[in-house]
């Protein structure tokens, strides 16, 4: 089964990083740190298939699972990524329910959906798995991103859709969406953020959320159980620059 999954449908608090970086060797540092999660990134970043595989294989012996944000709902690349075993996978800037059953339709196989049968596979034990299609329903993690106003404004219908495990709040786009330009702390955002992983948690569904450590305990009290908490790449740009104020520029100054 997914591990992630399981934690999801019993309401178990999970924490994780958003992965931009596109080596194995960050994915393995990362995943004895101790993270539920990571989530590698293939909407902001120029990754590739082969690149997310070597990742996926880098957190094969550890707990942390691997999940994916796609690029987008487009059908055609969720058979790939599927296919590499990777069983969670968010979909970004969902808006309404018709586009949450299309992305239902993307991760399970005919007559409940449209993903492509492929055989020898990682997600098949390159074959060796038979049963795999029987259960893969059951195996794979569906995460809808909201990200606009009008997602917020659909998120009723949006829960209501049979198939999706999770909602994840992106406040960066909302905040930007709602007019206040990457701001995800504005009061107006992080209010409507809030109602939205209540909303989400009371329609039966895993919340999850976006949030810098100082924000994170917020959102777990108002009911999120899937909280990214940064990015690899945030965090070591902020360590990085710490170090280097503390030591470079103060050797240059005068």
């Amino acid at each position: 089964m997914n591990p992630f999954k399981q934690k999801l449908l019993r309401g178990e608090p999970q924490f994780g990083l958003f992965c931009m970086s596109l080596t194995a060797q960050t994915a393995e540092a990362l995943s004895s740190c101790g993270f539920d999660f990571l989530m590698f990134d293939a909407e902001h970043t120029p990754t590739s298939l082969p690149t997310l595989y070597t990742q996926a294989l880098a957190l094969a012996a550890s707990t942390t699972q691997c999940l994916v944000r796609m690029p987008s709902l487009d059908p055609v690349l969720f058979k790939p990524v599927l296919d590499l075993a990777i069983d969670t996978v968010m979909v970004p800037n969902i808006r309404t329910a018709e586009e949450a059953r299309a992305a239902v339709r993307a991760v399970r196989y005919p007559p409940h959906g449209i993903r492509g049968v492929g055989g020898s596979v990682r997600a098949t034990g390159y074959g060796r798995h038979a049963d795999y299609y029987a259960v893969a329903a059951d195996r794979v993690c569906l995460l809808l991103q909201i990200e606009s106003a009008e997602g917020l404004r659909n998120l009723d219908a949006i829960c209501a859709v049979d198939g999706v495990d999770g909602l994840f709040i992106g406040p960066v786009d909302l905040a930007t969406d709602m007019g206040h330009l990457a701001q995800a702390t504005h009061p107006q955002v992080v209010e409507a953020a809030l109602d939205g992983v209540r909303r989400i948690r009371a329609a039966g569904k895993a919340a999850g959320i976006l949030a810098a450590e100082a924000q994170a305990a917020m959102y777990v009290d108002a009911g999120a159980n899937v909280v990214c908490l940064g990015s690899d790449l945030g965090v070591l740009v902020r360590n990085a620059d710490a170090l280097a104020a503390r030591w470079v520029r103060a050797e240059q100054a005068p």
